[in-house]
């Protein structure tokens, strides 16, 4: 076996530090709030702009890492999840839970002092809500998917209330489109991801509920997922070329939804309605911001 060199293990730890922040969902996340903060009226100068959206990333790869930490000992048991640092034993629990620490002491404290404090205080709910009631109701509850659509639908209202300081609705239709579109995402996650989740001592809800009840409310979801999509044209944030693609993109999931709860479908109809949802949430992000793109100025 040949021993790695000093740099190479520093690579390799860095790299395993970087991976808890979980950075496929932090990107994601970030993209949401960079759209907020995109969309929003009024001015901002791009150093804000920039320690905002900075700020917004390590608030939640906070979170990710703290929720690593807290679901090591299940982790183990999932196939996707067994290789992380904390369960595969490459990395000191004690080095993940100060280094979560770490990045939120100092992300949420600059956000409130060279961003505003509503979004230092929208960045501080997101993050406990995350960490402190959303992962360990993950082993009670499947209404942990509805508490964890909270922390999940704040980056974008971060993104603009960074820019107005205010709440207001256009900031919470952002908010309503992505927690909308939270729950239909992780209800396919869990149709096709349950047995692992069970194996990892997790309660989702078609583990709760069984398969027929979650496909109904996957779907039920759909429906209000359209309702919440056609918001921003109503508040002028965005035109018709995007109440267009909003509507065709949400009636095409309410489609598969309904075609998978009226025909009892399994795990290939699950793959296929989370792969549809990252589509939708792509499409409809890109084209609001470039409907709205003219309005702004």
């Amino acid at each position: 076996m040949i021993a790695r060199t000093e740099s190479q293990s520093f690579v390799a730890d860095l790299g395993d530090l970087i991976s808890l922040t979980k950075p496929r969902l932090s990107t994601m996340v970030l993209a949401t709030a960079a759209g907020g903060l995109y969309l929003a009226p009024g001015d901002i100068s791009p150093l804000r702009a920039v320690v905002a959206l900075i700020t917004i990333a390590v608030t939640i790869a906070a979170a990710n890492v703290l929720n690593c930490y807290i679901e090591r000992d299940s982790d183990r048991h999932m196939a996707r999840t067994s290789n992380r640092p904390l369960p595969a034993g490459r990395m000191e629990p004690a080095v993940a839970l100060g280094f979560g620490l770490m990045l939120v002491l100092v992300a949420v404290p600059l956000m409130s002092l060279m961003v505003n404090r509503l979004t230092g205080l929208l960045g501080a709910i997101a993050f406990v809500s995350y960490v402190f009631v959303y992962t360990p109701l993950k082993a009670h509850s499947s209404v942990a998917v509805l508490v964890g659509g909270l922390p999940g639908a704040l980056p974008p209202l971060m993104g603009w209330t960074a820019v107005t300081g205010t709440l207001d609705a256009g900031g919470l239709a952002l908010f309503a489109l992505m927690f909308c579109w939270q729950v239909p995402h992780f209800l396919a996650i869990a149709l096709f991801r349950q047995r692992e989740y069970e194996a990892a001592g997790l309660t989702v809800t078609p583990l709760e509920s069984g398969d027929a009840s979650s496909r109904w409310q996957l779907f039920a979801w759909t429906l209000a997922l359209l309702v919440s999509s056609v918001v921003p044209t109503w508040l002028g944030i965005a035109g018709n070329v995007y109440l267009v693609v909003a509507v065709l993109l949400g009636l095409g999931f309410i489609g598969l939804a309904l075609h998978g709860a009226v025909r009892r479908l399994g795990p290939p109809w699950a793959r296929k309605t989370f792969a549809y949802s990252l589509v939708y949430l792509t499409g409809i992000l890109v084209v609001l911001m470039l409907d709205a793109a003219p309005r702004l100025g």
